[in-house]
């Protein structure tokens, strides 16, 4: 088993039940009035940039922050955000900031922040403009926002996860989201606990449950965490193998998938751990960034792998999450070290 495994069980928590409701959400918050900082927090989730080029910073224990380009904003329970632990940021159509909270998600529409009531759904379509978003219960359920209600939605079960329920009901559901993503074609994954991964196309779901995807054992796992398709229309599920999708109409028989031996260790060492990692992100090059948990990030170019350590005072420091923004900078979330921006040449401490 991988070394870093146990220290991800830190990133499972379990989020309050909420009922569904039939209308829209109705609870709202006063105008939050952010207190402003003279740097970030120093364990940040998950980055986002708005559409006016602002950073959004989600704290694992510290709530948000905001810069502008000058100031540094925080947002916390005290501001109107419903918990402090945030692990998703995205953006509807309109504007609005959606945060996905332990207490919940909530919008912020620039001025005040509100809960989103789920509602207990079975509509499983695919929309241009929806978003998605796992479920904090890690309890098999994804929610998509259709910019007006917040459904809530039961992940379909596979047949390896529900016969490995049936032997053990006191694990984590194998099936609960970890990651979720969505492809060029519109389709959208999700990457769980222990199941491996699942597509919905639109009409059917179909899982990946080979072998380096699934972790159906005793003991914490690291599941896939992270999901991308690469220029060549592979996708990668943080794994020591890439995966193509296969046309339709190859016959009854036929898997959608094709599986074939990707870069394998990321530091070539035959016996190496580094062949799992936390997340993923693709840059302007179409290059590939991979950030480990303890082993800094890793770039392949579809060639070559190159290595960049993250470290303070000669140090390793460990790493949640790596994303790329409009202007094709790459940024690094981290556990205790705040945020790091690549420079072009290494990754930096960002101190706003």
């Amino acid at each position: 088993m991988n070394p870093i495994l146990p220290y991800l069980l830190l990133f499972a928590s379990i989020l309050p039940s909420c009922k569904g409701q039939n209308t829209p959400p109705q609870q709202a918050a006063p105008a939050p009035v952010a207190d402003s900082l003279n740097a970030l927090g120093n364990n940040i989730m998950a980055i986002y940039q708005d559409k006016d080029n602002h950073y959004w910073f989600a704290s694992w224990e510290d709530g948000l922050y905001h810069y502008d380009g000058k100031t540094v904003q925080h947002f916390t329970t005290q501001n109107g955000l419903p918990h402090n632990r945030v692990e998703d940021i995205q953006e509807d159509q309109s504007g609005n900031l959606l945060f996905n909270t332990s207490g919940g998600l909530c919008l912020f529409d620039g001025q005040k922040i509100r809960v989103l009531e789920p509602t207990e759904s079975n509509s499983w379509i695919l929309q241009p403009n929806d978003l998605w978003f796992k479920s904090l219960q890690f309890d098999g359920k994804v929610y998509r926002y259709d910019g007006k209600i917040l459904h809530s939605l039961p992940l379909p079960t596979s047949e390896m996860g529900e016969a490995w329920m049936a032997k053990r009901n006191d694990v984590l559901d194998p099936h609960a989201i970890y990651t979720i993503y969505k492809d060029h074609q519109g389709h959208i994954w999700f990457g769980t606990a222990a199941a491996g991964a699942c597509r919905f196309n639109g009409k059917s779901f179909d899982w990946i449950s080979e072998d380096d995807l699934t972790e159906f054992h005793d003991g914490p796992s690291n599941g896939v965490r992270s999901i991308i398709e690469d220029k060549d229309g592979y996708f990668w599920f943080n794994s020591a193998y890439r995966y193509r999708m296969n046309e339709p109409g190859n016959g009854p028989n036929q898997p959608f998938y094709t599986r074939e031996k990707s870069i394998g260790n990321l530091d070539g060492l035959p016996f190496s751990d580094l062949w799992e990692y936390l997340s993923i992100a693709r840059d302007d090059n179409q290059d590939l960034w991979i950030a480990t948990y303890r082993n800094g990030v890793w770039r392949y170019d579809g060639k070559e792998i190159t290595h960049f350590p993250v470290q303070e005072e000669g140090k390793d420091i460990n790493l949640f999450y790596i994303y790329k923004d409009r202007q094709g900078v790459l940024w690094l979330g981290t556990h205790k070290n705040g945020v790091y921006r690549f420079n072009g040449r290494t990754f930096e401490r960002f101190k706003g």
